[in-house]
């Protein structure tokens, strides 16, 4: 093989790259179509600003519910099988909304999609630690996460483009497809780096190699449901969990209410309001990338293990807090790129969030369930911001202290990362290099 052949072969793992950022693009698409069409459900069912709340809110019951059980499962099973069933049955369920006939329904089903949708994010993570060299994660983990900003930019276009010409409903039976394009990706191409067969041999060794920074590399061995307390025990353990709840609020805030501002604020049409809304997520996703690959150059192994990604993540949350001065402007322009900045934030201190997790994991065999933790803490915070903002527009009229909560939040967020996430998360037991032993 010939020396440009060689390097050319040693980033096959891109695909996983794109793998990710599509399952996760997909997932977001279909999540917040919704709010796309909101004010058309809105007064095509006759619902109030609190009862659509509770419609944005109720996907995230069964998804938080879900989410511990499913990180369990990862570090068990297959990430390759779980996330097929997975997104078989938020596919279907997607094309079933197009099908529904009341509010009852609205509910049902996006409780079922919640369901399904949890066995994504927790796996992408786990994917990362499979499959990335160590100085890797900060980049993997920003590009798929990105993917929660993709979609909702090309969902607000694609879903709003469609139901300006076929209406709301086929708009998700259309959605209800792409997952499945996907899932025939994921079944023909998807293993971990030890078993496909596309993968240079040099890359594999490579991959083997430099996964766990030195820790004890545990890929495929079993943990114990048990670790969690251990786990929960972690002081470090708690400050990432808040800053993952105070984050994943704002996004989900944003998500679900942020195309409704606009049409209440600036009066919009339906097709205006998805190129506007699409702006600021489209913006987000080159920015949090480059955010992640400047935090990876940043790290040396002794650092990364000893949770040196935090000081990006706390500058991040305290960009995302920008938000909170959007009330105090009446420039649409002005409000977009305040907006876009946030989200960049936002999606920089999520992804990098989960990276610091499984920099401070030293055992793979508890990755699965310690970032589950984490993103259980998210969406249980999150769950609420749809909700929250249902009756602060309802009693106040007005989304001032919708952004103002979230804006407090962030710093709440950051305060926790710089002052308890000085250890490593690791259960006792476990042997870890030397160096990593404080922050």
């Amino acid at each position: 093989m010939s020396t440009t052949a060689s390097r050319a072969g040693q980033f096959r793992r891109g695909w996983i790259y794109v793998l990710l950022l599509a399952l996760v693009t997909i997932n977001y698409i279909d999540r917040s179509a919704l709010a796309v069409v909101a004010q058309t459900i809105h007064t095509e069912f006759g619902l109030s600003p609190v009862e659509m709340g509770y419609l944005f809110s109720s996907f995230f019951w069964t998804y938080a519910l879900c989410i511990l059980p499913i990180g369990i499962m990862l570090d068990r099973f297959s990430a390759r099988h779980i996330n097929a069933v997975g997104i078989t049955i938020w596919s279907l369920a997607i094309a079933a909304t197009g099908g529904a006939a009341s509010y009852a329904m609205l509910m049902t089903i996006r409780l079922v999609m919640g369901a399904s949708e949890a066995t994504s994010i927790p796996s992408c993570g786990r994917i990362v630690r499979e499959w990335m060299p160590a100085q890797e994660r900060g980049a993997a983990n920003a590009v798929w996460s990105a993917g929660s900003f993709l979609g909702p930019a090309l969902g607000a276009v694609i879903v709003a483009a469609l139901t300006s010409v076929w209406g709301w409903r086929t708009a998700f039976v259309v959605l209800g497809a792409l997952g499945f394009v996907w899932l025939a990706c994921n079944l023909l191409w998807f293993d971990r780096p030890e078993r496909v067969s596309w993968l240079d041999d040099d890359e594999r060794r490579k991959i083997l190699a430099e996964r766990s920074a030195g820790s004890p590399d545990e890929i495929g061995m079993r943990g114990s449901p048990g670790v969690i307390l251990e786990l929960l025990r972690s002081p470090s353990m708690w400050g990432v969990m808040i800053a993952q709840a105070a984050g994943v609020y704002t996004l989900y805030l944003l998500l679900f209410w942020l195309p409704s501002y606009l049409q209440d604020t600036k009066h919009l049409t339906i097709l205006k309001t998805g190129v506007y809304t699409a702006i600021p997520w489209a913006v987000a996703v080159p920015v949090s990338i480059v955010l992640g690959v400047i935090s990876d150059r940043l790290l040396q192994n002794h650092t990364l293990l000893a949770g040196g990604r935090r000081a990006m993540c706390i500058a991040c949350a305290l960009c995302a807090a920008t938000l909170a001065l959007v009330p105090f402007t009446d420039s649409t322009p002005l409000i977009i790129a305040l907006f876009a900045l946030s989200l960049s934030g936002i999606n920089g201190a999520l992804s990098l969030n989960l990276a610091l997790v499984t920099d401070l994991v030293h055992r793979a065999r508890d990755v699965g369930k310690a970032l589950s933790l984490a993103i259980l803490a998210g969406n249980i915070c999150g769950l609420l911001a749809p909700i929250v903002t249902g009756y602060v527009v309802a009693g106040l009229g007005a989304y001032d202290w919708a952004l103002w909560i979230a804006g407090i939040l962030l710093v709440i967020g950051a305060t926790a990362l710089a002052t308890m996430t000085r250890a490593v998360i690791l259960p006792a037991d476990a042997a870890m290099p030397a160096q990593s032993r404080a922050a």
